[in-house]
């Protein structure tokens, strides 16, 4: 089944989106919400796995100041603002209930949404929920998603790059020492490497924000405060990502914790089966 793009309008201008052609068959839509940097076209492959695993019509959205989409309003927005939009942009396109999923700064906003709207949304997946500790957050706002602006001499090109590439291999990606470094996850091939670097090159001037917002969010009060059935996604076989998410779900109403494998077919087998 095609992927297809379009544009729907919101107060703020055009939200991109992509969705999955001609797929209304009277199951809810699952909403899909991005992690930082970039837009839904990372989300395209989980799109696929998810068509091939027999989910419901999807579509994910490109987060304001992201992607194709345009810029937020505020200066300093935080995710409140940006779950409002998304809720916003699913009006517009005449969705009134739908199943939700979203990835790091995608589960931020999509915790905010089940707070704002729980008798929209049917199953409330999350990818990468958590809350940083005050030291951390302050050297995040301070170094991680810096403001940034075409240069004389094409400077933001080759910072572009090297941003989400360095992203791959350390965590916070500009601590690069032994302590730091990420081993679980490959360096991207050459191709996905370009698409990432193209994608925050599309809103440089914007990608920063929704990064900003998610570095505040209060993640575990605010998932105290959804009352959906929520699944808290955790590395298979990982205690410590296990352990983690489960110290979150066990200050939820309707929260739990559920492993999920490491490749797209995975993660789209896992999402299917808690939305069927």
């Amino acid at each position: 089944m095609e992927i297809e793009r379009g544009f729907v309008r919101i107060a703020e201008g055009q939200m991109h989106l992509r969705r999955t052609a001609g797929s209304e068959d009277g199951r809810p839509p699952l909403v899909l919400l991005h992690p930082s940097p970039g837009s839904s076209i990372q989300l395209v492959p989980l799109m696929e796995a998810l068509v091939a695993a027999g989910a419901p019509p999807l579509i994910a959205l490109d987060t304001l100041g992201n992607g194709d989409s345009a810029a937020p309003a505020p200066e300093t927005p935080d995710i409140a603002y940006f779950a409002d939009a998304a809720l916003r942009a699913l009006d517009a396109l005449g969705i009134a209930r739908f199943h939700l999923f979203g990835a790091l700064t995608g589960a931020r906003m999509a915790c905010e949404m089940a707070v704002m709207a729980p008798d929209r949304i049917g199953q409330l997946i999350l990818e990468g929920m958590g809350e940083f500790d005050a030291e951390l957050q302050a050297l995040l706002l301070d170094r991680y998603a810096p403001e940034m602006a075409p240069h004389d001499y094409g400077y933001q090109l080759l910072w572009a790059f090297n941003f989400v590439r360095d992203q791959a291999t350390h965590f916070p990606y500009f601590l690069r020492d032994p302590a730091h470094r990420t081993m679980s996850r490959a360096v991207p091939d050459a191709d996905e490497l370009h698409m990432r670097a193209v994608e925050v090159l599309k809103a440089l001037r914007t990608y920063h924000k929704s990064y900003r917002a998610a570095f505040t969010y209060p993640g575990r009060a605010r998932l105290a405060a959804v009352t959906v059935p929520t699944s808290l996604l955790a590395a298979q076989g990982n205690a410590d990502a296990i352990a983690d998410q489960l110290s979150y779900a066990d200050g939820m109403a309707n929260g739990q914790v559920v492993e999920c494998g490491s490749s797209v077919a995975d993660k789209a087998a896992t999402l299917a089966g808690l939305i069927r």
